[in-house]
């Protein structure tokens, strides 16, 4: 005479299955990643904090490496946030690209309010140092407003 055990079934197939699964700690994991990647977003933004003009440009969609050089309100050129004298941008570019940055893009973020004299001087320097492709930034123009 066989004795029954607790938690199996009369058939002889061993515990019933679970038939629940708990997915408590997974919502609780990806709340917390998704509050880390909220607070953290906005402080991965590259370069210094510029007032762009508005544009009516496609966005600029790079899979490359970029780098961007920003020129603030008082003409200083800053890459990423390394602030950096006009006279030793070729330099600071062609060290930070290694020397095979023909691929890679840079872009310009020029305040509004800087002469354009000035931003084409920082362009051609870019150019000097050997990169290929430079882009210049701007906000999107907001929708339903004209072309300027």
């Amino acid at each position: 005479m066989a004795m029954e055990q607790g938690g199996e079934q009369d058939d002889g197939f061993g515990p019933a299955p679970m038939a629940q699964i708990n997915v408590t700690p997974l919502v609780d994991v990806m709340l917390v990643l998704l509050i880390v990647f909220m607070i953290a977003a906005p402080l991965m933004a590259a370069g210094v904090q510029v007032n762009l003009p508005k544009a009516a440009a496609k966005p600029v969609e790079s899979k490359k490496t970029t780098i961007v050089v920003s020129i603030d309100q008082e003409g200083k050129v800053f890459v990423e946030k390394d602030a950096v004298e006009l006279d030793l941008l070729i330099v600071f570019l062609t060290n930070r690209l290694g020397g095979g940055g023909k691929d890679d893009p840079v872009f310009v973020k020029a305040d509004k309010a800087v002469p354009y004299g000035r931003v084409l001087q920082v362009v051609g320097m870019i150019g000097a140092s050997g990169v290929g492709k430079v882009s210049l930034l701007a906000d999107q123009l907001p929708p339903g407003q004209k072309k300027p």
